[in-house]
């Protein structure tokens, strides 16, 4: 929206021209959705606190838990506000790749708002029947996959590569829909497995998010792109603007939900910022470093995958709860002491995942 202003604007002042440039447009819509979320945070908090939106803790879980009952919840629509906001402000509005995402992350925060609102304002328990979610999930993920193949213009597109082989690429075809479907749905449930301490996915989220931008500046930028062996992806480069949103706002909402948590993301927010993770990977053709990158939230996943097999093939549990970061808390860490650590292995893991630029 902006830049075409600033477009028009140009001819009669040249520093207008900077607005052209995707960084300094990426670092204006970090700090715009970062604005966003700090400045409607409070009042957002305070309506949800009205509405009584509060959170219900499992009776099976750790004991610390149940003095959060009642902590307003839904708090990640506030992340779709500030990330939908600073984009449309900030973002080249022309190009497919961020309306796209976007579809992505309203429409999956919207099955997740549904769900919040059915568990919470309902008192509906069982929330959105679970093939209902999955339905709704599948059908938004499916109609993004399809957009994706049918507007392809190029073979890099659609063709899976592999990191640290520079020379590997395999044409999918059809077979990319089947992948990228999987990506956002598979990652919008890994994010809200993950969503069980205070601000224990929003980190690795801004941290990933951070990371995806990096990789579609390079990938939408031709001379970088051909140095450092990455799939040239014309109009990838936009979306550097759309995640450097989702860092800011996941770091306003951090603001609110870091120990003790004033508010809760809820479903609305992790489902559609981890299908919003899923959908860029795909996008610039890193999908597969996002799973090295968004370790934290496969290692939950499994968790709870290894959790539920062993159960029903031995009756016996391999972790004493599930998601594995209730286990650790039921061994006697401290909350706060296992969310730090799963950040810093996360800071890890998205490191090794930079690395994968040159190591080609």
């Amino acid at each position: 929206m902006l830049l075409e202003l600033f477009a028009w604007l140009k001819p009669h002042f040249s520093g207008f021209n900077l607005f052209q440039y995707l960084t300094l447009r990426a670092i204006l819509s970090a700090l715009t959705a970062l604005a966003v979320s700090l400045i409607a945070g409070p009042a957002v908090i305070r309506k949800l606190a009205e509405y009584k939106v509060g959170q219900t803790i499992r009776q099976d879980g750790p004991q610390s838990h149940f003095s959060k009952a009642g902590t307003p919840t839904m708090g990640g629509a506030l992340i779709l506000i500030a990330v939908t906001a600073s984009t449309l402000l900030w973002a080249d509005l022309r190009n497919r790749y961020v309306w796209i995402v976007l579809f992505v992350l309203v429409s999956f925060g919207l099955v997740g708002w549904i769900d919040d609102y059915r568990k919470l304002v309902l008192k509906d328990s069982r929330g959105l029947p679970a093939r209902w979610k999955y339905l709704l999930q599948s059908v938004f993920g499916l109609a993004a996959a399809l957009a994706l193949y049918y507007t392809a213009d190029v073979p890099a597109n659609t063709t899976l590569y592999l990191p640290l082989l520079k020379n590997f690429a395999l044409p999918l075809g059809f077979g990319f829909v089947v992948i990228a479907y999987f990506w956002m749905v598979g990652f919008s449930n890994a994010v809200n497995l993950t969503d069980g301490l205070d601000g224990l996915a929003i980190m690795p989220t801004v941290l990933v998010s951070s990371a995806l931008g990096v990789f579609a500046y390079v990938a939408g930028n031709a001379v970088f792109s051909q140095y450092l062996g990455v799939p040239s992806i014309p109009g990838a480069g936009e979306l550097t603007i759309l995640c450097a949103a989702l860092g800011g706002a996941g770091l306003g909402f951090l603001w609110f939900n870091t120990y003790p948590a004033q508010v809760f993301m809820g479903d609305v927010g992790a489902l559609s910022v981890g299908a919003t993770l899923g959908v860029i990977a795909i996008i610039v053709r890193q999908e597969l470093v996002l799973v090295l990158m968004g370790g934290i939230f496969v290692i939950e996943t499994l968790s709870v995958m290894i959790q539920v097999a062993s159960f029903k093939m031995t009756g016996r549990r391999v972790f004493r709860m599930a998601p594995i970061h209730h286990h650790f808390e039921l061994k006697g860490w401290p909350e706060p002491r296992v969310i730090v650590r799963f950040w810093i292995i996360s800071v890890m893991l998205v490191l090794l995942g930079l690395a994968t630029l040159k190591v080609r």
